[in-house]
């Protein structure tokens, strides 16, 4: 079993496992030749179905992956708060490796950084060689946000680049396809309305007030998560309710975008899209979109909610899928690079109440 690479997009990929460190403590993993899934399903609250393709975090080129089940795969329960962590000091680095390997018997995900800064001879330390020749860098403490660098010799007298060498280790747990097959995608209907959300930050700063209110004229404990309603209509709007014994509160948008559906992606092509739910809601709303009837609600824990709002940081451009009454899916697109590209990775958020796949 083997696996190391390159990451090509630090940057992306740390902010990526932000946000899943923020919906929970444990991902689960799974790497094959094809492409990188991380899932977190926690006893509460939301799941998140994520599928990276290789090259958009990963140097695919350097990509090297073995293993004796179909396609290499390999599963891996992680710390991803810790993996969070390792990655924040890999911001800037020159060199950032990734690879699977063991120590006292312990598998670790270990992180490799090399950077490269500039010192002055005066102040520069001066490492005997014998000191650093065949060194060990230091390995990660997951307790602490940065390990200790380990630093190459330094030349005495004159401006120099110092090359620094951090070694993270990651404990994880190495996964039996057994035990990962238990393991299914909450599986749901047609949703009713496909809108694309504005940007998550502004939503983030009103779903926020809204529950910081409640919580304020609520009598009950303020340990108590209020419940949002959230609503969206196929004629570009979007509304999040909060309705109390003290308050009732809407903050509404108007003029965002409805996905166009795929005729192509229905087996009785432009027939499908006319029966579709998500037709026949923009139909019963109206020309100008204000009957109720044309309108799809779902009410979601807000804390839960505003954990979910988190994944902003990865990407702009986010669908949120509504079933009426029954659950919300969000579809967080990331670009393979950095400029770009019609081919992109997807990470997915089921809110509310999903059924799973037997």
């Amino acid at each position: 079993m083997r696996f190391k690479c390159q990451i090509k997009n630090v940057n992306l990929f740390a902010k990526f496992c932000a946000s899943l460190a923020s919906l929970g403590q444990i991902a689960w993993c799974r790497l094959n030749d094809e492409d990188v899934q991380f899932t977190i399903v926690p006893d509460k609250g939301s799941q998140v179905w994520s599928v990276l393709k290789i090259e958009t975090v990963f140097d695919i080129e350097s990509y090297i992956l073995q293993s004796a089940s179909e396609k290499n795969t390999i599963n891996l329960e992680v710390p991803i708060q810790a993996l969070s962590r390792a990655l924040r000091s890999a911001y800037g680095a020159t060199s950032t490796q990734i690879r699977l390997t063991k120590k006292d018997n312990v598998p670790m995900l270990s992180l490799t950084i090399i950077t490269n800064t500039f010192s002055s001879g005066n102040n520069a330390v001066a490492v005997p060689a014998a000191a650093t020749e065949g060194a060990v860098p230091d390995e990660f403490d997951f307790n602490d946000d940065f390990a200790a660098p380990s630093m190459t010799p330094a030349n005495r007298g004159g401006p120099r680049e110092r090359e620094t060498i951090i070694t993270q280790d990651i404990p994880v747990k190495v996964l039996s396809m057994e035990v990962v097959e238990r393991i299914h995608q909450p599986r749901t209907q047609e949703p009713d309305v496909n809108i694309y959300l504005p940007p998550l930050a502004q939503v983030k700063t009103i779903s926020e007030r809204f529950t910081r209110l409640a919580i304020a004229t609520s009598k009950s404990s303020s340990s108590t998560s209020p419940r949002l309603e959230l609503s969206a209509n196929m004629h570009g709007s979007l509304k999040i309710s909060l309705k109390t014994d003290a308050l009732n509160i809407t903050s509404r948008w108007t003029g965002l975008t409805n996905p166009e559906l795929d005729p192509a992606q229905f087996q009785d092509g432009l027939e499908g899209v006319r029966n579709h739910p998500s037709t026949k809601m923009k139909e019963l709303a109206g020309p100008n979109g204000e009957n109720e009837a044309g309108w799809s609600k779902v009410r979601i824990d807000a804390k839960d909610w505003s954990r979910v709002l988190s994944v902003g940081r990865v990407s702009a451009r986010v669908i949120a899928c509504f079933i009426n009454d029954g659950g919300l899916v969000m579809y967080v697109y990331l670009p393979n690079d950095e400029n770009g590209s019609e081919d992109e990775s997807c990470l997915t958020v089921s809110l509310g109440s999903l059924t799973c796949d037997p």
